[in-house]
């Protein structure tokens, strides 16, 4: 297969893989495509939420430990899903665009110069 979808384990969602440049693959295989990572795309909130929940229990253990190797322990644990949120919110924003025909984006940029 030219392109496809594989978990990261660390992100928790499955990012875009493509074994041929993005303009070699066909507009029907770039649909698709598409169509998938916006199904992905759409569980990220959920992804960042439940992340978020996750550092909230730190954060509050942190508030009643008293060990401090503990704490600095919880939080690079917060900053390192902190760092995953961060990169699920970059994730969010990759777009492709999408055009049956290849030749209407290129007059669109030239015609925006």
């Amino acid at each position: 297969m030219r392109y496809g979808f594989e978990y990261d384990e660390r992100l928790g969602i499955k990012l875009p893989k493509l074994t041929v440049e993005w303009e070699e693959l066909s507009p029907e295989e770039r649909h698709e495509m598409i169509l998938e990572w916006e199904k992905i795309k759409a569980r990220i909130p959920d992804r960042i939420m439940e992340l978020e929940r996750e550092i909230d229990t730190r954060q509050l253990r942190v508030a009643q430990e008293e060990d401090w190797e503990a704490v600095c322990r919880l939080y690079g644990e917060i900053y390192s899903l902190a760092s995953i949120i961060n990169d699920l919110h970059i994730w969010t924003r990759v777009n492709q665009d999408f055009d049956m025909d290849p030749g209407t984006s290129e007059e669109h940029e030239t015609r925006e110069k």
